[in-house]
């Protein structure tokens, strides 16, 4: 059984940073895609990024040259470094492993922007 489990979360002034982490276990996931996504209230969840190895990755628009997301496969762990943070990046976030069939989601942590 695949356990993700995400930490990091927390409030932060605008323009400030925060690192989310994923830690795997029950699998080696060295070979599987892994994204973050977010939902914020009353909306839908949305891809924040996608990383297949640290040379292939995606990033949605909103966040673009101000998140990064890698990957330590030797610890089963993927990272969110937060950079520049805005009040409407805040949003649970989630991790996510696109394990086959039919994939896998953490629990998700609390972001929060705001002065």
């Amino acid at each position: 059984q695949v356990q993700l489990v995400e930490s990091g979360g927390g409030l932060v002034q605008p323009g400030g940073s925060l690192r989310l982490s994923c830690a795997a276990s029950g699998t080696d996931l060295s070979f599987t895609p892994m994204g973050w996504y977010r939902q914020a209230p009353g909306k839908q969840r949305e891809m924040v990024a996608i990383i297949i190895s640290d040379d292939r990755t995606n990033y949605s628009d909103s966040v673009k040259g101000r998140f990064t997301v890698s990957r330590d496969n030797a610890k089963n762990t993927v990272h969110l470094q937060m950079n520049s943070l805005k009040p409407e990046d805040t949003a649970v976030y989630y991790c996510y492993a696109a394990v086959i069939p039919s994939g896998y989601w953490g629990q998700g942590t609390q972001v929060t922007v705001s002065s």
